[in-house]
């Protein structure tokens, strides 16, 4: 389904009400709304969910477990043995797993380590890893990195409006330039036709010859095709520009016939402090990303030494029939269960191989980054440069067309004292034209090119 684009609210609260008509769709409005709407946008928000479900997915290693099993074998009217046990391991970011068990065994054949009191027995300690494991183990590594994971989700989501930013703004501005454009060839054709239409007057009363009339129908003719090229290339234009436009529930909108750009000349004016561009640079999404792929590593690369250690686990529990009661409390009885738990690898090569793979990423990811800080950089100062230049080439283009339409206003005055002649006329109005077109598409650059500024920054829709 079709939508018509109706811009913009006449009131900004932060978020849109209902939309009102008016003429001018202006590049900060425009902006606004393909940053609250435009699928690219709400993709990129999405990514921010996948790095709380990727949190989600690494808390429950520390979820609490219940279990419970229950073992029984009965031959020929005798019970061999009928065990049951149910407990709950809690483990801790700290490292230690608590546990809570009670078992119930009897039977003919049970094994005699596994008598318990009639009313079961009941366990509570903990089990802790003084070697491998102590400081960081699968559980915790994989939590940490998650948070990081959700981290670089926001630096990608950054990336993302960053280049939405320069497409929407470059769609903007082409937009508006071909507007500006349009402007020009139809100034251009209706002042060729008032001059046919005067030269048409004047020949039938005799003052002109008839070879004036056919030059200047020949000249409305040339820019009427001027005329429906400017059009046909804004009409495109206009296409493009709606690819960035969508309403809150996903649906397309166009724009209406009578909604036009602003003025070329009304969004940037002066030069941008270029030290704060530099000093924002280090903090771009793709070196964001990059620290991030290093604190990753970094994680691994703990983990990973600490699979050099030996595996030392120990594990005590507190044993009691009761919890309390009249006979006290059982815990304080000494009735324990404790166990020591050692191995390790006798040469340790996988171990030492491991980490050693994941040091040689981080020294490849450190020199991805320096390389890409550099990168970075330069293009920054490029597109800083090229910005400049264009300001220089508009300053001087400025005082061109101001030369150019005092030469087609000499030009008239000399025609109407009979001084000059028609293709003169044209010409002067030809070269004033093009100077016009090159200069909506200076302005049509600049505005352009500062965006390209903040982009090349890092900053696109933030504010620098």
């Amino acid at each position: 389904m079709k939508y018509a684009l109706i811009l913009f609210c006449s009131f900004w609260f932060g978020v849109f009400g209902p939309l009102q008509a008016q003429e001018t769709l202006n590049y900060t409005d425009f902006m606004a709304w393909v940053l609250d709407y435009h699928p690219v946008a709400r993709q990129a928000d999405l990514n921010l969910e996948l790095g709380r479900q990727e949190i989600r997915m690494a808390r429950g290693g520390f979820d609490p477990k219940l279990y419970g099993s229950m073992d029984e074998k009965q031959y020929q009217d005798t019970e061999y043995y009928n065990k049951r046990e149910a407990g709950i391991n809690v483990p801790t970011l700290g490292g230690v797993e608590f546990q809570g068990t009670v078992e119930q065994n009897r039977g003919t054949y049970l094994n005699s380590e596994q008598n318990v009191p009639d009313n079961g027995l009941f366990a509570v300690g903990a089990a802790v890893n003084v070697g491998k494991g102590l400081f960081i183990d699968e559980r915790r590594a994989a939590l940490q990195q998650a948070k990081i994971y959700a981290l670089a989700r926001e630096e990608e989501r950054k990336q993302t409006l960053n280049d939405l930013y320069l497409d929407a703004t470059d769609a903007y501005w082409k937009w508006a330039g071909a507007y500006a454009d349009l402007m020009v060839r139809e100034e251009g054709l209706r002042l060729a036709s008032i001059r046919f239409e005067g030269i048409k007057s004047s020949f039938e009363q005799g003052d002109l010859p008839a070879i004036d009339t056919v030059e200047s129908y020949t000249q409305v003719l040339n820019r009427t095709i001027q005329l429906q090229e400017a059009e046909n290339v804004y009409f495109a234009r206009t296409q493009e520009l709606n690819v960035y436009l969508w309403d809150s529930d996903q649906n397309p909108l166009f724009l209406e016939p009578g909604i036009f750009p602003q003025v070329l000349d009304e969004y940037v004016s002066g030069i941008p402090d270029m030290e704060v561009f530099r000093e924002i640079i280090a903090t771009h999404p793709e070196l964001r990303l990059l620290d991030y792929d290093l604190n990753y590593l970094e994680i691994d690369r703990r983990y990973k030494a600490e699979q050099l250690k030996p595996e030392v686990k120990l594990k005590y529990n507190f044993l009691t029939e009761t919890f309390g009661g009249m006979e006290g409390v059982g815990f304080l009885e000494n009735n324990y269960k404790f166990g020591v738990k050692i191995s390790t690898p006798l040469l340790l090569r996988k171990e030492r191989g491991g980490l050693g793979l994941t040091k040689t990423k981080i020294n490849m990811v450190n020199n991805k980054r320096d390389l890409k800080f550099q990168q970075l950089r330069a293009k920054l100062e490029q597109e800083f440069n090229n910005f400049q230049v264009l300001n220089r080439q508009l300053a001087t283009f400025s005082d061109n067309i101001n030369g150019l339409e005092r030469l087609v206003e000499g030009e008239r005055t000399k025609f109407e004292m009979g001084e000059s002649s028609l293709f003169l006329i044209n010409a002067r109005e030809t070269s004033l034209f093009d100077a016009l077109l090159v200069n909506n598409s200076l302005f049509v650059k600049k505005n352009i090119g500062f965006s390209k500024v903040r982009n090349a920054a890092g900053l696109g829709f933030e504010a620098p």
